[in-house]
């Protein structure tokens, strides 16, 4: 019996060294000073710099106010990824929001942010299309 709980040990310990690892280009990003109903979209992107595949089981945000998007498929080793984030900018003043990960990584649970000042100015500026030539 001691052996086989020994074994079962030097197993976990083996899968644990093995677990993935990500590296993010930024943990904060910072959407500065915006304007009122402006853009909120914003991408993390990250590395798995570990040796076998990255799996994003989950991503939640600690509020309805921002929204994010987990890769669907998991993330080879060496290879990138990206995390979408959408922060609803109707409402004005400052803003500070965490987006937990939990994936298969060494570390669970991982928390990035997204921060802010939206104003209460609108913005009326019209963005540009792709298919206008102004």
């Amino acid at each position: 019996m001691k052996s086989f709980l020994l074994f079962f040990t030097f197993l976990l310990v083996s899968f644990s060294n093995l677990a993935q690892e990500f590296q993010f280009e930024k943990e904060t990003i910072d959407y500065g000073k915006i304007a009122k109903k402006s853009d909120g979209a914003r991408v993390f992107t990250f590395t798995n710099i570990g040796t076998v595949p990255l799996v994003i089981k989950r991503v939640q945000s600690t509020c309805g106010c921002t929204i994010p998007e987990k890769p669907e498929a998991p993330i080879m080793p060496g290879a990138k990824g990206k995390i979408k984030v959408s922060y609803d900018t109707n409402k004005p003043g400052r803003f500070n929001k965490q987006i937990i990960i939990f994936s298969n990584a060494k570390q669970t649970r991982k928390v990035i942010r997204v921060k802010g000042y939206v104003s209460s100015e609108i913005s009326f500026e019209k963005e540009k299309s792709m298919l206008s030539n102004n």
